[in-house]
């Protein structure tokens, strides 16, 4: 818990004006934004949005994952998901090797194997980012009528290049 201590202080601060207690599990905006783990994406700021506005899948990459898709059933038939950006980022530590060095430089790393997970390292990412777009666009299980649309979202000076 000691570990944790400084998060359930900060919690303590948040929940004192919390203020978010009306929303449902619905994007009121009807937006879902697929984009990396990295923590110098802020996906709702950089859209204009707030809290509640749009539902938020992140992962390695921002790529679209059988995972994703499967949130994404749940999100465009039940929580009024219509569109769909998918966001990866410049700079992003998944576009910096292959997938071998990947392996190779966790295993430098750690010591750990992890060959037998795929990392999904991108050599293009435009041409990922195609490629996810058209899996989603693709895809039968998602609600029909929904628009996809792919940018990326450039670290250095918060802006979004649509692809």
């Amino acid at each position: 818990m000691e570990t944790f201590k400084d998060l359930l202080a900060a919690n303590e601060s948040f929940a004192a004006s919390f203020h978010s207690h009306e929303l449902t599990g619905e994007a009121r905006k009807g937006l879902a934004i697929v984009t990396c783990m990295d923590s110098r994406i802020d996906p709702l700021r950089i859209v204009g949005m707030d809290a509640g506005d749009a539902k938020i899948l992140r992962n390695a990459g921002a790529r679209v994952t059988d995972d994703v898709l499967r949130t994404l059933i749940l999100a465009t038939h039940l929580l009024n998901v219509n569109r769909v950006l998918v966001m990866p980022h410049t700079d992003c530590r998944m576009a910096s090797a292959t997938e071998d060095e990947m392996h190779a430089l966790i295993m430098e790393k750690s010591g750990v194997d992890t060959r037998g997970v795929e990392i999904r390292t991108v050599k293009d990412q435009e041409a990922a980012l195609i490629k996810d777009i058209g899996r989603i666009e693709s895809y039968p299980l998602l609600k029909s009528g929904i628009t996809v649309m792919g940018a990326i979202y450039d670290v250095k000076s918060g802006k979004l290049n649509p692809i």
